[in-house]
């Protein structure tokens, strides 16, 4: 492998993300992540770390990853190069992590057109 390259390690899990969109919403989704967040950050760097992840990720359903799958988790998201996930990081990963997850945005984009569209008629 080449200096500076990581050998990413395909991550395994039940995509729950378009099911908690359809029932919650656009709103309610975003929340949902944010809740998650919070679970998983370190509580005085106010950031995901691998530390702080190795530590709650039971809460989350991910006891069965390894060191290594949670570190590449961390190495995915993190888009500034500090090592960890603020929660920018962390939702786009969990978006980039649901491909699925587009179309049911699509959806709730129509319906909500739709709706303001009958508002206004």
């Amino acid at each position: 492998m080449e200096a500076g390259k990581t050998k990413m390690v395909h991550l395994e899990f039940q995509d729950l993300l378009p099911i908690m969109a359809r029932k919650l919403g656009g709103e309610g989704l975003i929340n949902e992540l944010c809740k998650g967040y919070r679970m998983l950050m370190d509580g005085d760097k106010g950031v995901i770390t691998i530390d702080s992840l190795k530590k709650n990720s039971e809460l989350m359903g991910l006891q069965d990853f390894s060191e290594e799958e949670l570190k590449n988790m961390i190495r995915e998201g993190d888009m500034d190069g500090d090592g960890a996930l603020d929660q920018i990081e962390f939702c786009i990963l969990m978006f980039r992590l649901s491909p699925d997850l587009l179309h049911v945005a699509q959806q709730l984009l129509n319906k909500a057109d739709k709706h303001q569209k009958n508002v206004h008629l």
